[in-house]
C-alpha cells in the first residue's frame, strides 16, 4: 500500500542541522528535569516500598481514599484503578516499605472502616518491596537494557556496516534519553511496566532504522554518482510509506491502550507512545546524519564502494 507517491522528493538531509538543534533542545530539556528531581522516579519495584490492592463493594473515588490516607497521616505515591472504573478496586503504592506488614494492613483497614464502613472493602493482596531488593531489580533492569542495545549494536555490524549499526545504537540512545525526559516531565515513576515498554522501544527503533540503513544500502551500488545525501534522501523517501504506516498503526493500537486500557496499564502505553513517536524520528534524523558524519570522517570507504 503506498500513500506516499513514488516520486516524492522530500529533502530530509536539508533539515539535518534543525532536526538535531530539536534534538538536543529536547534531550536537554528532560536532563534539566532528571537533574533538579534528583534522577529518575523510580516506583516501589525499583526503590521499595509496600503495595496494598483494595476492593470496595461500593462507589468510591481516588480522591476519597487518598483524604482518608491524608486524615491518618499517611501519603501514597500512587493510587491507580485495577480493572474498568465500576470494578472499585485500586492498587495504593505506599513509597516507604514497612517493617510490620500485617501491622499496617490493619492500621489501615481501622482508617477505611471509620470512612466506609465496616464491610464495605476488601484488601486483596499486600506486598513489601525491601530497599535492597528493589536496588538488585534496578541494576538487572539497567543490565538488561543496556545487553540489548549491545545485542543490537553486534547484529547490524555484522548484518550491514558498522556505521549503519552505530547510527541504529545513537538513535536508540537518542530515543531512551527523550523517552526518560518525558517521563520525568510528567513524574511517571519507572516501574516493571515501564521497563518492559522501554525493551519494546529497543527493538521497535532498531527495527526502523534498520529498513532505512538497509534502503540506503541497497541503494548505494546503484547511484554511485551520487552524492550520500542525495541517495539517504531518496532511500527515506522510498520506505516513507512504510514508515508511516508501521508508526501509525502503532501508534493508534497505543493510544487505544493509552485511552481504554486502565491506569494500571496507562504509564506503559505513555512510555511506548513516546518511543514509537521519537524512534520513528530518529530512523531519519539521527541514524541518517550519523552515515553521513562517518563517511565525511573516514571518506576512504565511499572510495572503496566505487
Amino acid at each position: 500500500m503506498e500513500i506516499i507517491k513514488p516520486n516524492t522528493r522530500i529533502d530530509f538531509v536539508g533539515k539535518i542541522k534543525y532536526a538535531l538543534i530539536l534534538s538536543w533542545v529536547v534531550i536537554g530539556i528532560g536532563i534539566v528535569s532528571m537533574v533538579i528531581k534528583g534522577g529518575p522516579r523510580y516506583g516501589i519495584d525499583f526503590s521499595g516500598g509496600t503495595l496494598l490492592q483494595i476492593k470496595f463493594a461500593q462507589k468510591v473515588s481516588v480522591n476519597d481514599i487518598r483524604k482518608t490516607l491524608k486524615k491518618m497521616g499517611v501519603e501514597t505515591g500512587s493510587v491507580q484503578n485495577v480493572g474498568a472504573e465500576e470494578d472499585n478496586e485500586f492498587l495504593l503504592n505506599f513509597e516507604t516499605a514497612q517493617d510490620d506488614l500485617e501491622q499496617f494492613s490493619e492500621k489501615i483497614s481501622e482508617q477505611l472502616v471509620a470512612s466506609f464502613g465496616k464491610d464495605s472493602f476488601e484488601i486483596r493482596r499486600a506486598e513489601i518491596v525491601g530497599p535492597k531488593v528493589g536496588k538488585d531489580l534496578r541494576e538487572k533492569a539497567l543490565f538488561a537494557v543496556g545487553l540489548s542495545c549491545i545485542g543490537m549494536l553486534i547484529y547490524i555490524w555484522f548484518r550491514f556496516e558498522f556505521r549503519f549499526g552505530l547510527g541504529a545504537i545513537l538513535g536508540l540512545v537518542h530515543d531512551v534519553f527523550i523517552t526518560l525526559g518525558a517521563l520525568s516531565l510528567t513524574n511517571t515513576a519507572i516501574d516493571l511496566p515501564v521497563v518492559a515498554a522501554l525493551l519494546a522501544i529497543v527493538g521497535y527503533s532498531v527495527n526502523d532504522s534498520i529498513i532505512v540503513c538497509d534502503r540506503i544500502r541497497e541503494n548505494r551500488p546503484k547511484m554511485t554518482r551520487e552524492k550520500l545525501g542525495t541517495v539517504i534522501n531518496i532511500s527515506v523517501n522510498q520506505t516513507l510509506s512504510r514508515t508511516i504506516l508501521t508508526a501509525g498503526t502503532t501508534i493508534l493500537a497505543i493510544i487505544a491502550l493509552f485511552l481504554f486500557g486502565g491506569t494500571v496499564i496507562h504509564d506503559f502505553a505513555f512510555t511506548m507512545l513516546v518511543g514509537v513517536i521519537s524512534g520513528t524520528y530518529s530512523s531519519i534524523y539521527v541514524a541518517c546524519p550519523v552515515v553521513i558524519y562517518w563517511e565525511k570522517l573516514f571518506p576512504s570507504q565511499k572510495k572503496g564502494r566505487r
